[in-house]
């Protein structure tokens, strides 16, 4: 198969589980909301009131209508008003979506900035003191659930040091023309901080552990040898030779790590009280707010699908000894 029909068969198979996953959004929270519109109707609204309500909200339509608007509305990036803000629930899912990116793709960087070359280090020193007080701490902080070391960090940088801020993006009252100079401020640098990093120190463990333990089979390899035998710094061959062919589970690995924190956020942001969309779904369940819901988990469906399918094809960029399968 040559690289064309791989990229295109890989793109349909990525449509193909994002029409599934959407097709079971929609029938799971129409079953597990008879009435969805029950946190909107009160017990003293009338009969014709009610059905107004389910009218306004396309609810009053056969079910197999509702599920080809909803496919075709999602299609064109509209998901409908949310009960709970009364508004489109695009606006609020791009918004809340950007927020949880800005926090995830910080922690990521800083984990994979540090763990990559932390773990070749820790391979050159395979079987030392060194190598094994770094396992412990990878393995310690990957085992430590987030909120935990969440609480854990706010309770002693932000109660009884008084060093970080403890919950939010920014310092109240605060007004933002717009999303970069929301972002671009040292207040929200700031508050980013204590999170990403509490998120940083429970991914670290994957990169680290898995350049580890490549590296050590790379350092077999008969190119290594060669190396040495021209004379190389051990330096240049552990982070231009052995590093750069060890590389491969750790892309692979992004991708999985990406789509785990991207699913895990809700419980940082939670917890730090961050405007994001993991925090967004937890409250838009609680309220039975299903429009909000649905589109909430289909948006980070979709984001993980995609990103699944770009790390594939560069997979494939990196090793071109990969066959299309």
């Amino acid at each position: 198969m040559n690289r064309r029909a791989y990229v295109v068969r890989r793109v349909f198979q990525a449509l193909v589980s994002l029409f599934i996953i959407a097709t079971l959004l929609f029938f799971l929270f129409r079953l597990g909301l008879p009435d969805p519109t029950a946190a909107l109707i009160t017990e003293g609204l009338n009969q014709e009131a009610r059905d107004l309500i389910r009218a306004q909200f396309g609810l009053d339509l056969p079910l197999w209508r509702q599920y080809l608007l909803f496919l075709f509305n999602a299609v064109q990036g509209d998901f409908g008003f949310s009960f709970s803000y009364r508004a489109p629930v695009a606006d609020i899912v791009w918004e809340r979506l950007a927020n949880t990116m800005v926090l995830m793709l910080s922690a990521i960087i800083v984990a994979y900035a540090i763990g990559v070359p932390l773990g070749a280090w820790l391979s050159w020193r395979r079987g030392t003191r060194t190598d094994t007080i770094g396992i412990f701490f990878g393995l310690m902080f990957r085992s430590a659930p987030m909120f935990w070391t969440g609480m854990i960090a706010i309770l002693v940088f932000g109660v009884m040091l008084g060093l970080m801020p403890t919950s939010g993006m920014r310092t109240l009252p605060y007004e933002a023309t717009g999303f970069w100079d929301k972002i671009t401020t040292a207040d929200f640098l700031w508050h980013l901080t204590m999170p990403a990093l509490i998120v940083a120190l429970y991914y670290l463990g994957s990169p680290l552990l898995i350049m580890r333990n490549t590296m050590l089979e790379v350092y077999g390899e008969d190119f290594i040898e060669m190396a040495r035998a021209k004379g190389l710094p051990e330096h240049r061959i552990l982070y231009h030779h052995a590093a750069r062919n060890a590389l491969l589970p750790v892309v692979t690995q992004l991708a999985v790590t990406i789509g785990l924190a991207a699913g895990g956020q809700v419980v940082v942001e939670v917890v730090f009280s961050w405007p994001g969309l993991g925090r967004e779904i937890l409250n838009a369940v609680r309220t039975s707010d299903f429009p909000l819901a649905q589109a909430s988990f289909l948006v980070m469906a979709a984001f993980v699908i995609t990103l699944n399918l770009l790390v594939d094809l560069l997979y494939t960029t990196l090793d071109p000894r990969v066959a299309f399968k």
